[in-house]
């Protein structure tokens, strides 16, 4: 395993700001990095218990957060539903990094450009603990759901859903 990251991620010092533990773990990278399972498996975690951050568009182009666990699929029924809309997709890949400040393979809420909307699967409850990207590929935020919950609330709007397939 490798040592703690040396140096600090904005979402890491976002947590910082709120008084909230995490552990930072860094792994490396290699081709396959953009899939959570591969992540898992680096930082000797569960996938269930990585959950990605995915940036997602409404029908009328608004934008939100959808975080799932690594082992599943999103549903985008369930998502629009959850977000109160008629239909949801995956942003386009050009707008991840215009609208968040994070490139693919480490996109999260914490430090991102712009506050958006926050809808997390229900199943990060059921963890001890979960990770999350640090806003880097290669960075790790482990940390307990409920701080991550209270760190998401403090950004605006958040929600719990049923959101894999």
């Amino acid at each position: 395993m490798k040592p703690p990251a040396k140096t600090k991620t904005n979402a890491a010092r976002y947590l910082d700001s709120l008084g909230i533990a995490y552990e930072l773990r860094e792994y490396e990278l290699g081709e396959e990095e953009f899939s959570a399972v591969a992540v898992a498996h680096k930082i000797g975690m569960p996938p269930e218990q990585v959950f990605k951050t995915l940036l997602c568009a409404t029908h009328e182009r608004d934008h939100l957060f959808a975080i799932v666990p690594g082992n599943v699929e999103l549903d985008f029924k369930k998502l629009a539903q959850a977000a109160c809309t008629r239909k949801a997709e995956m942003a386009p890949i050009k707008d991840v990094l215009p609208l968040t400040g994070y490139v693919r393979g480490g996109v999260t809420v914490f430090g991102a450009k712009k506050a958006f909307p926050v809808i997390i699967d229900e199943t990060l409850e059921l963890f001890d603990r979960i990770s999350v990207s640090a806003g880097a590929r290669g960075v790790q935020l482990i940390l307990a759901p409920t701080d991550y919950l209270r760190a998401a609330e403090s950004l605006g709007s958040t929600k719990l859903a049923d959101l894999s397939k």
